[in-house]
């Protein structure tokens, strides 16, 4: 491993599987090797699990991400840089539109927020409808056997 690591794309799940398969091949380890490196990381990675996981273009689960990079032997930087790669695929990559600068939060469109306006509007406006909001009027004139004094 006298070579740097592979670095983790955050743009689909495809590239960052590739990535993934690239970083075991960098760390020369074998499946099992692999899962005893994971134990030892304190994580669990079965090596049939692993096998799995690199087999597939599919975004694997967060936990089994932070097992895999630390049994390969990377630093907790780099192996954050894996988890915030995957996060940043998971939640839909980034917006190639907005540009982004470290440091920067995100700020939602305003049709995001006008789309989240009529949604929560539309929300209440059923909620309404279907009587969440009335008051206890109906109760008072539901005929039952038990009728309780009013003050």
């Amino acid at each position: 491993m006298t070579t740097a690591p592979p670095i983790p794309p955050g743009t689909d799940a495809a590239a960052f599987m590739a990535a993934l398969r690239r970083l075991k091949a960098w760390s020369g380890l074998s499946y099992r090797q692999l899962e005893r490196r994971a134990e030892r990381a304190g994580h669990t990675l079965p090596y049939s699990t692993a096998a799995t996981m690199l087999g597939r273009d599919r975004l694997p689960r967060a936990e089994l991400v932070a097992a895999f990079v630390a049994a390969c032997g990377l630093r907790p930087d780099e192996a954050q840089a894996w988890l915030d790669a995957r996060v940043t695929i998971a939640c839909g990559g980034p917006d190639p539109t907005t540009p982004t600068r470290p440091g920067r939060r995100y700020r939602p469109s305003r049709w995001a927020l006008a789309a989240a306006t009529a949604l929560a509007g539309a929300l209440l406006a059923g909620a309404s409808g279907a009587g969440a909001f009335t008051d206890d009027v109906e109760v008072d004139q539901t005929p039952t056997s038990l009728q309780l004094p009013h003050s």
